[in-house]
């Protein structure tokens, strides 16, 4: 593969980094707030609780801190590793104990989105480079 190649894949993989840590910076920001107004989440937590989560209060801060701290992860792009595979693994423990009775389809409700979301996390956990992105940025990483 050519440099010119190479460097198209890489900036692809950076759009689809960005983008998914801008979906879940989104989707777990209420999640925040709400703890931010009750620590002890009880709506998110009984919910949770419902689907066999126990306890469901760590449990919502687990998906809280996940959704919302893995997409800032992923959006600026330092431990996107690990910020990638937990997100893929919350979204498959997603798509099975909260979507998986409703279907495939997302406009159901279904494990549609969870799939799409945890294919997206699996790849950028597998093609992530050693280096955060700004060490690279600031030229201050080793060669």
């Amino acid at each position: 593969m050519s440099t010119a190649h190479a460097q198209v894949d890489r900036w692809g993989l950076v759009v689809v980094r960005v983008l998914v840590g801008a979906l879940f910076i989104v989707h777990g920001f209420p999640k925040v707030a709400a703890a931010l107004h009750d620590p002890r989440v009880p709506e998110f937590a009984q919910s949770l609780h419902r689907i066999g989560m126990n306890p469901g209060v760590f449990w919502a801060w687990a998906v809280t801190v996940v959704e919302f701290f893995g997409g800032l992860c992923l959006l600026f792009g330092v431990f996107t590793r690990p910020a990638a595979t937990l997100i893929a693994v919350e979204m498959i423990v997603a798509g099975i104990k909260v979507n998986l009775a409703r279907g495939f389809y997302w406009t159901k409700g279904g494990w549609e989105v969870p799939l799409i979301f945890a294919v997206l996390c699996v790849v950028l956990a597998l093609t992530a480079r050693r280096r955060p992105a700004p060490t690279r940025a600031l030229g201050t990483a080793r060669r």
